[in-house]
């Protein structure tokens, strides 16, 4: 909320991304493809991250295999069959690369919130 109730902008919000994107400005990675990884991380299976971001099997491969193509290294290891089935983890790149993203994002939101405060206060005075 951008300021008390009936204020001008009450119903005014700032939003923002983070975007990696090549110095052509083509996007790499958009916080979705973060948010898989994290999944992938968290689950340690692309199908299960897929569910839990509630997107296919098959768009949660073609975010993964569009980023991998560009960065031009894998992010994840993928592990077929066995006993118990197969299992996805990241790759040392996918665990260096998700976790300055998290600290990222952290450090950015923190950030964010005070100067969006002051933004907001200086229009709504």
């Amino acid at each position: 909320m951008a300021g008390p109730k009936g204020s001008k902008y009450y119903n005014v919000f700032l939003k923002y991304q983070i975007n990696l994107e090549t110095v052509d400005d083509e996007k790499i990675f958009k916080p979705e493809g973060f948010d898989l990884l994290n999944a992938v991380r968290k689950t340690g299976s692309l199908a299960s991250a897929a569910n839990e971001m509630k997107i296919s099997y098959r768009k949660a491969w073609g975010i993964l295999k569009e980023v991998e193509e560009k960065l031009g290294f894998p992010l994840v290891e993928k592990h077929r069959g066995g006993a118990k089935g197969g299992h996805t983890n990241l790759s040392r790149e996918g665990n260096e690369l998700v976790d300055a993203y998290n600290e990222l994002t952290n450090q950015f939101n923190t950030s964010m919130k005070e100067v969006t405060r002051k933004f907001f206060w200086s229009i709504n005075k």
